[in-house]
């Protein structure tokens, strides 16, 4: 079986070395951007960029960004183009592969849809693959907890379409042969993008679920021909107590994961850890030590977007007349409100409470509203506006402090681009820094 980069961190975990990789759950152009240039900064040479998609974001019907994976790809390859990113440091990888987008048809015809996915996303050129049966289907009881047989079970019927996939496109092909794939399996998955409502706590999974979920998995793996892929399983999803949500986050406590940390070390496999955003540096660190080696971020990073351009919009306000002005902050919150499905049912209270949400939530359901024709009005006109103004040290340092001290050494430009990457990137970096 050829390696990977994946397979280097999975032996780097197994030699005792706290080695790791950040995947990036974004589809947002300037999130991809900043990713790949802080990437390229990294002295490593083998160092690689993992970008994931979730099935809702893209599938075989476009999504709710109107991209099929292959255009996804696409658009990847044409943001790598446009930085001097080069395509042998990329890794695609699909996140919550399964029925998902599909829970309230008949398992027939939800895992059908399923599995046509896993093969648009092999066919398109994804490598790694979160596979995600963990949620009722329509004719499911809805009164009993999914059997965990019957998630194994789907689990394998799945990754036997994208080992089928693979199969047919390796005998096509004359170029060098395709290096596989590689899985992540698990049913105890976070809420995909933060919880819905304020938690106190969250259950770290148990030892013994975990086990259970890896037999069952293997076993239907075994029954559906599927040996080599189980040698390319290379995590499991567990939930090691982090979490956040519309007001809250929930730390990583490294004790209260031990046992989890202490299976790890008896398995082949390593853990992917979701929900990681807001968590602090040390704590990331915290986490590639106990074997979360694949730490997935998102909102985290489309927040700190959001930060930058909402402050660039409050210096926009000081330095033009309220005619000149993008009206940025507003035209998003009134794109929010015509369309309100991406919103809706995370926030809760008050009309005020509900309007600060908009704006300010950890979850970020901003970032669904970054792609409207009037936000990117709003956004391109707040851009051309700045760029045509210097902008004054005193105004960064009221709005960017952090960025502002960089401008005054040198580091980076004054300009809205480089603030807005600097500050997406001072995420992406306690990621990085975390993983090395």
């Amino acid at each position: 079986m050829q390696t990977n980069f994946l397979d280097e961190i999975v032996r780097a975990q197994k030699r005792g070395e706290v080695h790791g990789i950040p995947s990036i759950c974004s589809a947002h152009p300037w999130v991809i951007k900043a990713a790949m240039r802080e990437t390229l900064k990294v002295s490593v040479t083998f160092r690689v960029l993992l970008i994931e998609s979730t099935c809702n974001q893209v599938n075989q019907f476009g999504g709710y960004t109107g991209l099929t994976p292959a255009a996804f790809v696409a658009y990847v390859h044409g943001l790598a183009a446009g930085n001097a990113f080069p395509l042998g440091r990329l890794i695609l990888g699909g996140d919550h592969l399964g029925p998902g987008p599909w829970q309230n048809e008949p398992a027939e015809s939800a895992m059908q849809k399923a599995a046509d996915m896993l093969r648009a996303y092999v066919q398109a050129g994804y490598t790694k693959l979160h596979l995600d049966a963990s949620m009722r289907l329509a004719d499911d009881d809805p009164f009993r907890p999914l059997d965990v047989e019957l998630i194994a079970r789907r689990t394998a019927m799945l990754a036997r379409a994208a080992e089928q996939t693979l199969a047919k496109q390796t005998l096509a092909k004359t170029s060098e042969p395709s290096q596989g794939l590689r899985y992540v399996i698990g049913s105890e998955v976070p809420i995909p993008g933060g919880a819905t409502a304020h938690e106190d706590g969250v259950h770290v999974t148990k030892v013994e679920d975990a086990r259970r979920t890896l037999e069952l998995t293997h076993a239907a793996f075994l029954e559906q021909g599927l040996d080599s892929a189980w040698e390319r399983v290379i995590a499991l999803v567990v939930q090691p107590g982090v979490e956040f949500g519309n007001d809250f986050i929930l730390d990583y406590k490294p004790a209260a994961a031990r046992y989890l940390r202490r299976f790890a070390e008896t398995a082949p496999f390593v853990y992917e850890a979701h929900s990681t955003d807001y968590q602090d540096s040390d704590l990331l660190r915290q986490l590639v030590r106990d074997h979360f080696a694949i730490l997935k971020v998102g909102p985290a990073l489309t927040f700190a977007f959001r930060e930058a351009v909402f402050a660039l919009a409050r210096m926009e306000d000081e330095l033009l007349p309220p005619a000149q002005r993008s009206r940025l902050v507003e035209t998003i919150d009134e794109a929010m409100q015509r369309d309100p499905i991406h919103w809706q049912g995370h926030y809760h209270g008050t009309p005020p409470q509900i309007a600060f949400s908009r704006k300010y939530s950890l979850s970020d359901r901003i970032r669904y509203y970054w792609g409207s024709p009037p936000v990117q009005s709003a956004l391109g006109r707040l851009l051309q506006n700045l760029e045509e103004k210097s902008l004054p040290l005193t105004l960064l340092s009221q709005f960017m402090p952090v960025q502002s001290e960089k401008v005054r050494s040198g580091q980076i430009g004054n300009t809205p681009e480089a603030l807005i990457l600097d500050k997406v990137g001072s995420v992406l970096v306690t990621y990085s820094s975390a993983c090395a």
